[in-house]
């Protein structure tokens, strides 16, 4: 089996379509999204989105209103200034004071009681689009972090999206669009909505208030570990990922994302005992991690366990077909259509 196909799979598959919401629910969430308009102190504009989320009170990414001069909001066509902010820097969520806003409020669930592969979808006003749009996928990974977790989703997103919203299918509030991993095929990540609901809280400042740096946009090494694991990955550079990964497994042993890329670097090195090992940790941490049991179906077939490999086809065809059709080509099923 050619072992540099396997690792692109996750990057580089056509996902299913997610459960599409209707039509009177995305009516629904698009008067909760709102254009956010910035005029920066070097003369320059910027533009990106927010959800409504408290009476008078927006989020959006504080990325978004770094260095304002001043801050507008479009929201249901009709305009307004930004008086106040409340700012998490280091999160990169920012929550923005409007006077008299007449917008309906976006009901907020947990973003710690999301499931992998959930139906997720997210809305923003991409592209300087006058109107939000959507784009709906699954969640991918939920990398905990600071109280919460930090979500990765298929739902993609797109220049002026930051600080739009990630919804459930029930229209709930749970992720904020914020950045994504660098190159064609990347991750899409979106802070948790217990950093909203924390920033809600904090005192208002005034809008000149000096910007700081969000995690994401430090250094290399002071990135958290679910971000320095990409690239490897990507590349399968096997030996900096295994190094990544076991430093990230020793400090978040119970934390099935750190095993997996472990396990991802063990057989990336052509080590199936090892890596079926932390496979198997990642999947007792996680029963859904798709990909731990696309590998595991893998190593199976590479040890002719060709049973074993059909049964773990099997267990993917319950919650995750895309990557069961994956692993049947991988091992040489054609997937009926």
């Amino acid at each position: 089996m050619a072992r540099g196909l396997f690792a692109l799979l996750y990057l580089s598959i056509a996902l299913p379509a997610a459960a599409m919401p209707t039509d009177e629910l995305l009516q629904k969430i698009n008067t909760l999204v709102v254009r956010v308009q910035v005029e920066l102190a070097n003369g320059g504009y910027g533009v990106g989105s927010g959800v409504v989320v408290a009476q008078d009170e927006i989020v959006t990414n504080c990325h978004v209103i770094a260095n304002a001069n001043s801050i507008g909001v479009l929201s249901n066509g009709t305009s307004y200034t930004v008086s106040a902010i409340k700012p998490d820097w280091h999160h990169d969520v920012c929550i923005l004071k409007v006077d008299d806003l007449n917008a309906p409020v976006a009901n907020i669930s947990p973003s710690k009681n999301l499931k992998y592969q959930q139906p997720v979808f997210a809305t923003g006003f991409s592209d300087f689009s006058p109107v939000p749009s959507s784009t709906f996928g699954y969640v991918k990974a939920l990398y905990p972090m600071d109280d919460s977790v930090i979500v990765r989703a298929s739902s993609t997103f797109r220049l002026g999206d930051s600080g739009g919203g990630l919804f459930d299918d029930t229209g709930n509030l749970v992720g904020v669009m914020t950045l994504k991993s660098p190159g064609h095929n990347a991750y899409y990540y979106f802070m948790p909505v217990e950093w909203v609901q924390a920033a809600l809280k904090q005192p208002e400042q005034d809008i000149h208030t000096k910007s700081e740096t969000p995690f994401w946009a430090e250094s290399l090494d002071k990135w958290p570990a679910f971000m320095r694991v990409v690239q490897p990955y990507i590349t399968e550079d096997w030996t900096s990922l295994k190094t990544v990964a076991t430093e990230w497994a020793k400090q978040e042993p119970n934390n099935a994302e750190a095993w997996f890329y472990l396990a991802a670097a063990e057989y990336g090195n052509k080590n199936n005992l090892l890596s079926e090992i932390h496979m198997r940790k990642a999947l007792a941490l996680n029963n859904q991690h798709s990909l731990a049991i696309y590998y595991l179906g893998l190593i199976a077939e590479d040890d002719g366990k060709h049973m074993e490999a059909l049964t773990n086809i099997a267990l993917l065809d319950k919650f995750d077909v895309s990557t069961a059709d994956q692993l049947k080509l991988a091992i040489g099923i054609t997937p009926i259509q």
